[in-house]
């Protein structure tokens, strides 16, 4: 049985003064970094975020001092992944994936631990590399896009206001458990406020700077943005509470680890990335 996550502590009026002090800094950072400083400041916001993340990611599933020389190759394959997604000419998926993969497979060979914890390793290092680089590669394309930064704005905004708005209607209104075995906090009224208020954040936004999405494209993607980001967040609170830690890092003020930030964000991108390509035929 996986040991118990820590009881969450109720949030004290400095932790919340932390997070709105972290908001208040990076929230204009953000906004010059991808509106202002073009696409290739945001990959480089977007490759040490992943690389951050993917650190964690390792931590999480080793729990372990010094790391394995394998994690960091994990961490640098991340960033090469996403180097690839900004100048494919330069550097191919496959050939990080491929490389990735190789070393995988002589991990029994090379790692000196028996066969199934080498391949366990092995299998943990692909994860980590396609869990992180190959989520987080779909914001590097969606900001490729023609008006790819407000699709950025658009697809981070929304994002934020389901997960803004599920845990609100949640903490105030939640009766019935969504994944209790994963996420004993998740509930069916939370997941409604996420709902409506991501519908709400989309409808606003095409109002405020993307007038090209229809109200239809607003609501389908409040939807499915507010559904991908759930199964990002489950995803990694299996994660955490197979290994009782309830935060993935201490980075951000309140906030707790990159990966804590982008769990999300992993599933959304590719979602909302195959949405516009898809249906908007861009």
């Amino acid at each position: 049985m996986p040991p118990p996550l820590d009881k969450a502590r109720p949030r004290s009026s400095s932790e919340t003064i932390r997070r709105v002090l972290a908001a208040v800094v990076f929230l204009p950072i953000f906004y010059v970094l991808v509106h202002d400083l073009g696409p290739v400041a945001f990959f480089g916001l977007v490759t040490v975020s992943g690389m951050l993340a993917a650190g964690e990611f390792y931590r999480l599933h080793l729990a372990q001092a010094p790391w394995p020389w394998w994690s960091w190759l994990g961490v640098v394959a991340t960033g090469l992944f996403l180097i690839s997604a900004q100048w494919p000419t330069v550097l191919t998926d496959r050939t990080v994936l491929l490389g990735t993969v190789g070393v995988a497979l002589c991990m029994p060979l090379i790692s000196g631990k028996p066969l199934r914890d080498s391949l366990t390793d092995g299998m943990v290092l692909v994860m980590g590399v396609l869990y992180i680089g190959l989520a987080l590669s779909y914001l590097v394309l969606i900001r490729a896009l023609p008006e790819g930064a407000l699709l950025i704005f658009f697809v981070v905004l929304v994002t934020w206001a389901a997960d803004t708005g599920a845990y609100i209607a949640g903490k105030s209104m939640g009766r019935h458990p969504l994944a209790p075995v994963v996420s004993p906090k998740k509930t069916y009224e939370g997941l409604a406020g996420g709902l409506a208020l991501a519908c709400l954040a989309a409808v606003v936004a095409r109002a405020w700077f993307l007038p090209s999405f229809s109200l239809v494209d607003c609501l389908v993607l409040g939807v499915i943005l507010t559904l991908a980001g759930l199964i990002g967040d489950l995803a990694e609170s299996a994660m955490k509470r197979s290994t009782g830690i309830k935060d993935s890092g201490a980075l951000i003020p309140g906030h707790g680890g990159m990966l804590d930030r982008l769990d999300s964000l992993l599933f959304t991108g590719p979602a909302f990335y195959y949405y516009v390509a898809i249906v908007n035929h861009v």
